[in-house]
């Protein structure tokens, strides 16, 4: 029996190794890709490793001659205000759609479902007339102000707020402590995975969005990373395949750095949303 169950074990774990080896090959080829010249990928387009890992050429291009300094400081200043925003104005929702009787609760969280399901081509013509309205347009607030409260965010903190207990709020109230006072003293610190979890799906929307920038930026000053990454790529109407898999790695190491450091609190969070 016991050897049984290590021959299925080790099954197990020789197929997960290889389904993981196959995921992990796209990947692979990006980071030796981003190392190699124009002239080899002309030469041999489906080669693997580049003559030299020392070559830093394309990552050299990118921050002198592209801007992605600026540009980089630009996607963080776009993702670190929506994270923010989403965290404060998600978990507001959440506290007041799981803990505040009012009437029309039943009909606002029903709003937020459908609100998930909308397609975002649907919204994309409106949002743009109210940003050309408010003359937000080839601004930073313009690109900001659509992401600053998601559906999802809402949805992950209400769902999660169901499972504090309301004596413990109540208890709060009887010792004279305010709504505010109990969001920010007691329910917000108590929010840990949730806050992991929308900080990251926050991140990678805001991040990663390109359509969006796309219209909204018109100039270099500011462009997010997506935008000039695409822009960069097309030079003389030839695709410059280093400098976008280059620029691929600069895009893809913060994302991965931020999901080492929470996925602990972002699985724990996706649980607790999933169960209730």
């Amino acid at each position: 029996m016991n050897r049984l169950h290590v021959v299925r074990a080790s099954g197990l774990y020789l197929v997960l190794c290889l389904v993981s080896a196959l995921m992990l090959l796209p990947f692979a080829w990006v980071v030796f890709g981003a190392f190699k010249t124009q002239g080899e990928f002309t030469a041999n387009p489906g080669g693997w490793l580049p003559e030299s890992f020392a070559n830093l050429q394309n990552f050299v291009v990118l921050f002198t001659e592209e801007g992605f300094g600026g540009i980089l400081v630009n996607s963080i200043i776009v993702s670190a205000v929506t994270v923010l925003a989403n965290v404060l104005f998600c978990s507001m929702a959440g506290y007041a759609l799981a803990k505040l009787p009012f009437r029309g609760r039943s009909l606002l969280m029903g709003c937020v479902l459908v609100a998930m399901t909308v397609p975002y081509v649907a919204l994309f013509v409106p949002q743009f007339l109210i940003i050309v309205q408010l003359g937000l347009v080839n601004t930073l607030a313009g690109i900001i102000a659509p992401m600053l409260v998601m559906p999802l965010g809402v949805f992950i903190m209400r769902q999660f707020a169901l499972s504090i207990p309301d004596e413990l709020l109540e208890a709060a109230r009887i010792d004279g402590a305010g709504e505010f006072g109990i969001f920010f003293r007691i329910f917000l610190p108590l929010l840990g995975p949730a806050i992991a979890t929308v900080s990251i799906f926050t991140f990678l929307a805001s991040w990663n969005f390109f359509l969006w920038p796309l219209v909204v930026a018109q100039t270099e000053d500011v462009f997010t990373l997506p935008v000039a990454l695409a822009i960069a790529s097309q030079q003389a109407n030839t695709t410059v395949y280093g400098l976008l898999l280059a620029g691929a790695i600069v895009v893809l190491l913060p994302v991965l750095i931020l999901f080492l450091f929470l996925q602990r609190y972002f699985i724990q969070g996706i649980a607790t949303a999933g169960l209730k």
